[in-house]
């Protein structure tokens, strides 16, 4: 009778542990300006209770099709705190064997986000997003 309530205890206390160091993942919104695209945020909270930020999204059009003044995707994190923050420049790259467009960026953020969303812009280094959202989240 002993090893059936230990058991149980091991038991929810392991299942108490998978859902709470699970990620959370958020797919993006289709979006017209980049019809192919398709992708997602995944979020985890680590030991330090910062947020790891895992962006990856398959078919993303060249920035250079979608507006030809424009040079990079940056990636911006709205926070539960009301703030907008750049989180960095997606890297892209292409398939060897498929051709297909991919992009991403890894990152860690004291902030817990609230939306993700990526603009089109003149470069890396800008402090606020631009009008052109190429992608975005709902609110998680």
């Amino acid at each position: 009778m002993k090893t059936i309530k230990f058991s149980g205890v091991i038991f929810i206390a392991m299942l108490s542990f998978i859902i709470t160091s699970c990620a959370q993942i958020e797919p993006f919104q289709s979006s017209s300006m980049v019809p192919g695209a398709q992708g997602k945020v995944k979020v985890k909270q680590d030991s330090n209770k910062n947020f790891d930020i895992n962006v990856s999204i398959n078919d993303l059009a060249d920035i250079k099709q979608l507006d030809e003044t424009k040079d990079t995707y940056v990636v911006w994190m709205e926070t539960k705190q009301g703030n907008t923050v750049n989180l960095g420049q997606l890297k892209s790259s292409r398939g060897i064997i498929s051709g297909q467009r991919k992009a991403s960026l890894e990152t860690v953020s004291p902030y817990e986000p609230f939306r993700v969303f990526i603009t089109a812009e003149h470069g890396l280094n800008t402090k606020v997003p631009g009008r052109q959202v190429v992608l975005s989240t709902e609110t998680f």
